[in-house]
């Protein structure tokens, strides 16, 4: 529960009165808001973690391009353009998340990430609460940082042993807004809710970028599509928030299957329903307690033990959709 505002992206322009970026920020030009100030008071507001999206790199500065030019040995950008700002967003917004970026050109030492984060964690004003992502010089992702990301849309295929976020967008070809998307560019609600269940299966974090057109709408595609999964949440959220992986993530037979667990109870969320509504389950070995439910359905459902192992779950009858879903949650208790 937790939302992700893009502070400053490669093109330097900062979303707040940033003191080192006269004339190019929000404040100065454009709306002349303090975006970053706003969204976080109205994300506070209704209980949603605030993280801040910072570009470490910036294309067109020319004290960037200058320690580019001289291999790095430099550092007149970092110490008067990015990290006064980094230290600004921080003691002004005190923001849950620092999701950093645009790191990949030069090492860590370049940008002073260790001397940074060292402050963040020790001296900061969220020191006992911030979390970082994995983006902070050359070499760094998937090696340090508080979680993971890797890469764009990455997705692991297995358990991995570290914390981590896949970040993924609704336009497939695209992070920013594009007046020339098409419909067939934009992920559908089944690919969505597929994206969102193995990752959360396989322990990670899901985090949906949308583009703002220039004028800061959310476009009604996106808008459609973002309450689309707000729905299936509401009915299906307590197999997704603060769940744990199980120890199966995926039935090994199908990858249409997956599995995450909260306390005692396993969560088996298929993503097609089976023919004849009978759904069955090899991975969770039932017991004469066994008591299965489906979300969003009042009662529980019928099961028995299948020949080889697991269970044979006798699902509700539905009628044909015409909108074609996807994703239904089963809650298992008195399984091992």
């Amino acid at each position: 529960r937790y939302v992700v505002l893009t502070t400053k992206h490669h093109e330097g322009f900062t979303n707040w009165g940033s003191p080192r970026s006269w004339n190019w920020n929000s404040v100065d030009t454009g709306p002349h808001r303090d975006l970053v100030g706003e969204l976080g008071q109205a994300l506070r507001e209704r209980n949603l973690h605030y993280g801040l999206y910072h570009s470490l790199m910036e294309w067109f500065n020319p004290l960037y391009l200058a320690d580019k030019k001289s291999g790095f040995k430099t550092q007149d950008f970092v110490l008067k353009k990015m990290m006064p700002e980094l230290y600004d967003l921080v003691l002004k917004y005190k923001p849950d998340l620092i999701w950093s970026d645009g790191d990949w050109e030069a090492p860590d030492s370049y940008w002073n990430s260790t001397s940074f984060l060292a402050w963040l964690y020790n001296d900061s004003p969220v020191k006992d609460t911030v979390v970082v992502n994995d983006r902070w010089g050359q070499g760094c992702s998937c090696h340090h940082g508080g979680f993971y990301n890797c890469a764009d849309k990455y997705q692991p295929g297995t358990l991995p042993g570290h914390k981590w976020e896949m970040c993924s967008s609704l336009d497939r070809l695209s992070w920013g807004y594009r007046s020339n998307m098409s419909i067939a560019e934009v992920m559908d609600e089944a690919s969505i809710i597929q994206e969102l269940v193995q990752t959360v299966s396989l322990g990670g974090n899901y985090l949906l970028n949308v583009g703002p057109t220039k004028e800061g709408v959310i476009v009604p595609i996106f808008q459609e599509r973002l309450l689309a999964l707000g729905r299936w949440l509401d009915t299906n959220g307590e197999a997704i928030y603060e769940s744990q992986p199980w120890r199966v993530q995926v039935e090994n037979s199908t990858d249409t299957v997956w599995y995450t667990a909260k306390g005692p109870a396993v969560y088996a969320i298929f993503l097609l329903w089976p023919r004849d509504s009978l759904l069955e389950l090899c991975s969770p070995l039932p017991s004469p307690a066994t008591r299965v439910t489906m979300l969003g359905y009042a009662g529980a459902l019928k099961w028995q033990e299948s020949p080889g192992k697991g269970l044979l779950i006798t699902l509700p009858y539905l009628p044909p959709s015409p909108v074609p879903q996807s994703g239904w949650a089963l809650k298992l208790e008195g399984v091992q």
